[in-house]
């Protein structure tokens, strides 16, 4: 389990962290969304044991993240945000060098890996492209089976099949107990994964929620509605529903009433077309940011 308690680190240029406590739970997928600067890596970096916190703590499976890190070091799989790697190296060079300092003598997983996300062993580090790069992060974080999880932009520089891959590869690990914190601007990774999101802006939690309560704010705030016939859509507009905007033989009407009211009216009338749009992740994030912001 990953806790963390009233978490406060400031810097000289204001930023930081305010007080920020967090809770994963064994099992779970925690997603971390804020745009750059929020504080993410920041909260990140204090559970890696990297940074002092002012005032509150971070605890990995009860050990405390500052003052015990080689303990959590040994549970943890971590992507970080900035990879970096000796260029010199090779890339099986660098995992058996990984797996020599976890003291991991089997290589069957990380043979499953590899094959999973294709990586090219052949290739020297210092000639991967970015996107090779990450898998290899990915490869290094996952192959000695960690109990806890921690991933910084872990999807940046995949391709859409290798982050559909690696969709499926924490749907994979939550099924075997893991905790997983996963921090990403990519919203339909998480939308795909968490079970909980968390929003941060300027170093302070906004909001904590499950994912299933959020979709349930993801359900539709409008209709799209095409009519057959010009006349039917100027009557709905002078109906006295909300239309929010018309054009052609098409309205957009707002669900401000019961959903059953708004389809007795405009079912009286032929239609050739009803579009319920589905607000995404990305959409509720906004609206959460905007508003606290406000």
């Amino acid at each position: 389990m990953i806790q963390i308690d009233h978490l406060t680190k400031k810097f000289p240029n204001q930023k930081g962290l305010f007080d920020v406590s967090i809770q994963v739970d064994k099992g779970q997928i925690f997603g971390y969304l804020g745009p750059n600067g929020a504080g993410k890596s920041t909260t990140i970096r204090h559970l890696m044991g990297y940074m002092q916190p002012d005032i509150g703590k971070a605890t990995i499976n009860g050990y405390d993240c500052w003052k015990e890190p080689d303990k959590i070091h040994s549970l943890l799989g971590y992507v970080p945000g900035e990879i970096s790697f000796v260029e010199g190296m090779t890339a099986v060079g660098f995992l058996d060098a990984m797996a020599g300092m976890r003291n991991l003598k089997s290589t069957t997983r990380r043979k499953e890996l590899i094959e999973t996300f294709d990586l090219d062993m052949r290739v020297p580090i210092r000639k991967m492209s970015k996107g090779m790069k990450q898998k290899l992060a990915i490869v290094n974080a996952f192959m000695h089976d960690p109990e806890v999880i921690i991933l910084d932009e872990p999807s940046s520089g995949l391709d859409p099949l290798m982050q559909k891959t690696f969709v499926d590869l924490l749907h994979e690990e939550k099924s075997k107990g893991k905790t997983i914190l996963i921090s990403s601007h990519i919203f339909s990774e998480l939308e795909d994964t968490a079970d909980t999101i968390a929003i941060i802006r300027k170093g302070q939690i906004i909001t904590v929620q499950e994912l299933s309560l959020l979709k349930g704010e993801m359900t539709a705030n409008s209709y799209e509605v095409e009519f057959y016939r010009q006349e039917d859509l100027q009557t709905i507009v002078h109906s006295g529903l909300v239309v929010q905007s018309h054009s052609g033989n098409k309205a957009v009407i707002s669900v401000d009433r019961e959903i059953s009211e708004i389809l007795k009216q405009i079912s009286q009338y032929p239609i050739k077309a009803l579009d319920i749009p589905r607000q995404r992740l990305e959409d509720v994030f906004m609206k959460y940011y905007y508003n606290e912001e406000a």
